[in-house]
């Protein structure tokens, strides 16, 4: 009895062979000579760049990426900020028999602008001739009022306001000799309507730097 054979071909092998391109179907034969000029082409193109692709690696997966847009340890740690405690009068120096101690040089004006670059200047001038210059600040503003009185009645009226603008630069060490000197320099140069006086620095002038709080004064003066 003779048996006949019978081929049995899986669905995908099926699929694959009828959705091939002749292409493919000359490699899968094993014949060198069956090749489409489409296909030359692109194993030139392989064969030319084929020391290029082999030698391309992604280097980057190799390395760490954490940290990436992290800037924290790029800016300076700022110092935690000191709570301001309560100002404390410094001792003041009286000075010897050859220098003066610590000195205010008062400049008073009704411009504030004049009053702020002459200030400057003086303050530029102490640091020229080396002079130290302890600080330079800034009074509190005063204002007076101007009244008039009127030519028919004896009503007053408002005639206008007048602000007073004060700078103090505060020096030291200012020797006897020179302090003649220094004194006609800032005299020759005060510009017109600038007020110059200078006088040995007290803890009263200290306490002038601050301004009234009448409402205190008053709760104080009723509890005492």
């Amino acid at each position: 009895m003779c048996l006949g054979r019978i081929l049995i071909l899986d669905p995908g092998e099926v699929f694959r062979q009828c959705f091939q391109t002749p292409g493919d179907r000359c490699s899968l034969g094993g014949s060198s000579a069956c090749t489409t000029p489409a296909a030359a082409a692109k194993d030139e193109r392989s064969s030319r760049k084929g020391g290029i692709l082999l030698s391309t690696s992604r280097h980057y997966k190799t390395k760490p990426t954490h940290g990436i847009g992290r800037y924290k340890h790029l800016v300076k740690a700022q110092e935690p900020k000191k709570k301001r405690g309560k100002v404390e009068v410094r001792p003041i120096n009286l000075g010897t028999d050859y220098e003066y101690g610590v000195l205010n040089i008062h400049l008073t004006a009704y411009d504030m602008a004049l009053a702020e670059s002459y200030a400057q200047y003086v303050h530029n001038l102490c640091n020229h001739l080396s002079i130290k210059v302890e600080e330079s600040y800034a009074m509190p503003t005063k204002t007076m009022e101007v009244l008039r009185l009127q030519d028919q009645g004896s009503k007053m009226f408002l005639d206008s306001v007048l602000t007073t603008h004060e700078r103090v630069v505060q020096i030291s060490g200012l020797s006897a000799t020179f302090a003649e000197i220094f004194l006609e320099i800032i005299q020759s140069n005060l510009p017109e309507g600038v007020r110059l006086s200078v006088k040995e620095h007290t803890e009263e002038d200290f306490k002038g730097r601050f301004k009234a709080r009448p409402e205190l004064e008053e709760l104080l003066a009723k509890l005492n």
